[in-house]
């Protein structure tokens, strides 16, 4: 069941985070979205790290994409908006892509993906061709070949899990973007608030803590099946890589494997940009998005 908590029958509703906020009832509780515009379906998977929501990640972009595309947001179990979750916030992530279509009755859409996001939409799209028409990520999936592992931004975000305080939470934002301007008191009071939450921030430790990290190393290297960059040829969607030129948290060296892996991809590089290139080059990644997704014949169903 789902659930219009603000939307007033017959106008479309300002675009702030309250008016835009849905509920989905799913078996594994519920899912929080926020839902704007008329057109193909655009479902946008957000990122992860302290005090990350949907919104946050993308509610300065909506307005350019609803212009064109019935847009969802979707809110990650794990993250404080959603129901939480007892499982490690990617499987989740996955399992909550196909909650939320299979619960609006959408059989197929177009996903834009921002980090962690991005790997989320490309487990989906990969194990779901038919659902999936066009694929964007933003720094989201790869294998970083030049530096080292984890990256800046990564060693940053542990440290702050490990022991959450403002001043790393502060150093870790900064870690995000090209221009250091962009981390106001403002964001690192919102960021702040909901990343020192219990339940999140243990969410957050599954993924981020040095013994979840290590664990992944560890299972990587004796895992028998193929590591996930080895997978992108099975990816069947029209897919675009956005990335930013100075992201500290995933290099832009990532982006060379899956160019030339998955099938059908174009990769665009925006300068002095970050890990958040829909918020620090906004209007050139409204542009360069909306010009892929709409160009052609062919729309979501």
């Amino acid at each position: 069941m789902t659930v219009d908590l603000r939307h007033k029958p017959g106008s479309l509703p300002s675009l702030s985070a309250e008016s835009t906020l849905r509920e989905l009832q799913t078996e594994r509780g519920v899912l929080r979205y926020h839902e704007a515009g008329e057109g193909p379906p655009l479902v946008f998977l957000h990122g992860s790290g302290p005090g990350v929501t949907g919104w946050r990640n993308f509610g300065g972009v909506l307005e350019a994409f609803a212009e064109h595309f019935h847009c969802y947001i979707l809110e990650f179990p794990g993250f404080g908006v959603s129901d939480p979750t007892d499982l490690h916030p990617m499987p989740a992530g996955v399992q909550a892509v196909t909650d939320l279509l299979d619960g609006l009755g959408l059989e197929q859409v177009d996903i834009i993906g921002n980090s962690m996001g991005g790997f989320v939409g490309t487990q989906f799209s990969i194990e779901n061709p038919t659902r999936v028409r066009r694929f964007v990520t933003i720094g989201g999936v790869g294998l970083g070949i030049f530096g080292a592992f984890p990256a800046e931004g990564i060693n940053l975000l542990v440290e702050f899990t490990e022991d959450p305080t403002r001043e790393r939470l502060i150093q870790w934002l900064r870690s995000m973007v090209f221009d250091p301007k962009m981390v106001t008191e403002e964001l690192i009071e919102e960021r702040w608030a909901q990343a020192t939450d219990p339940q999140t921030l243990e969410s957050a430790r599954r993924m981020y803590s040095r013994a979840a990290m290590k664990a992944m190393i560890e299972a990587t290297a004796t895992s028998d099946a193929p590591p996930a960059w080895a997978t992108l040829h099975r990816l069947k969607a029209k897919t675009l890589i956005v990335w930013g030129r100075d992201d500290r948290v995933s290099p832009v060296d990532g982006a060379l494997v899956p160019m030339r892996t998955i099938p059908d991809v174009e990769l665009h590089i925006f300068p002095k940009c970050g890990h958040w290139a829909m918020i620090e080059q906004k209007e050139a990644f409204e542009s360069t998005v909306l010009s892929f997704l709409r160009r052609g014949e062919g729309t979501a169903s």
